[in-house]
């Protein structure tokens, strides 16, 4: 990720992995808070309990601590 003061940009390949990961696109992230946004609606759309679903969500969690490097 590519950060200058407030804004962020995703690389292709963090767009890539993360469309890989979750099936949406992440589209106008300019900010960490849009970032946040993207992942915690990519978390409500797979929501539940089941082995999976956490599976999933510790790897957006793992995708967006490694962005975030």
């Amino acid at each position: 990720m590519l950060k200058c003061e407030t804004q962020v940009r995703l690389t292709r390949r963090e767009v890539e992995r993360f469309t890989e990961l979750t099936g949406f696109v992440p589209v106008d992230v300019k900010t960490r808070e849009d970032l946040d946004a993207y992942v915690a609606e990519c978390k409500k759309y797979y929501w539940g309990v089941s082995n999976e679903t956490k599976f999933l969500h510790y790897l957006i969690d793992t995708e967006l601590q490694a962005a975030l490097r």
